[in-house]
């Protein structure tokens, strides 16, 4: 009876992540005319908060990141799986965050920090643009990801919270 469980639980961590990939691509597609500009506001990565509360979820957002540059992007391989990297580097953050039982409203500086002064290594040289011109423009817009990532988190966890201790 336990591997049923466990495969069971297996199906669910893998339906949910599979649903999270959609959403962080179509959010991407939804919002691509600012999350391409000089100030990148990339509503779509608020979504790697969802590691603080679902750590199963760090691989996926990573991938979630690559395939949204890729459709949405077109900067090429560097973009890809950049992208790919600093989604995990984010989202293995968040996680941490919560394992070391920091409040959720952390989650604005990794949110903000890993993916604006990380991107920007890459795009400063495929751009042209200085890197500290770059990672402050990048930093500037993923502010309000991260505040929207933290209120997500929040949220939702005041909700799960909630129907845990209803269930019981």
């Amino acid at each position: 009876m336990t591997t049923s469980k466990n495969q069971s639980n297996s199906i669910r961590k893998l339906t949910f992540s599979a649903m999270v990939i959609a959403l962080y691509v179509v959010i991407m597609g939804l919002t691509q005319s600012f999350s391409f500009g000089a100030y990148q506001i990339r509503i779509a990565t608020s979504i790697y908060a969802l590691a603080y509360l679902f750590p199963f979820l760090i691989v996926p957002l990573g991938l979630a990141n690559l395939l949204s540059n890729l459709f949405f992007g077109g900067l090429g391989f560097f973009d890809m799986f950049g992208g790919g990297l600093v989604g995990i580097a984010t989202a293995s953050v968040v996680y941490l965050l919560r394992k070391y039982h920091c409040s959720p409203i952390w989650i604005v500086l990794p949110i903000t920090f890993i993916p604006g002064l990380g991107v920007a290594t890459w795009l400063s040289y495929l751009l042209h643009i200085p890197y500290v011109a770059m990672a402050t423009s990048l930093c500037i817009g993923q502010v309000v990801p991260g505040i929207v990532g933290a209120i997500l988190v929040m949220v939702l966890d005041k909700k799960i919270s909630h129907e845990v201790a209803y269930e019981r």
